[in-house]
């Protein structure tokens, strides 16, 4: 892990992270499963970045959802 992470969440948050430091970021709540526990902006975002090709998927229900289209629009 890059960092802590409560602190890795608030410096998103905050608008603090460069591009490089979000994708690591965001990659971190796929691999380790925490992107789609917290609230929904995460799983929505980590999705977005799947699809977009800004980060890699983890596991293969992850890859079965970028596979399928699921949209990132989700409530």
């Amino acid at each position: 892990m890059i960092m802590d992470m409560p602190s890795q969440i608030i410096r998103y948050e905050n608008g603090e992270l460069t591009e490089e430091e979000e994708n690591e970021f965001f990659q971190e709540l796929v691999n380790s499963g925490m992107a789609w526990k917290l609230q929904g902006h995460y799983g929505r975002r980590a999705v977005d970045m799947l699809m977009n090709g800004e980060i890699a998927p983890r596991y293969t229900d992850e890859m079965n959802a970028v596979s399928l289209g699921v949209s990132s629009s989700w409530s």
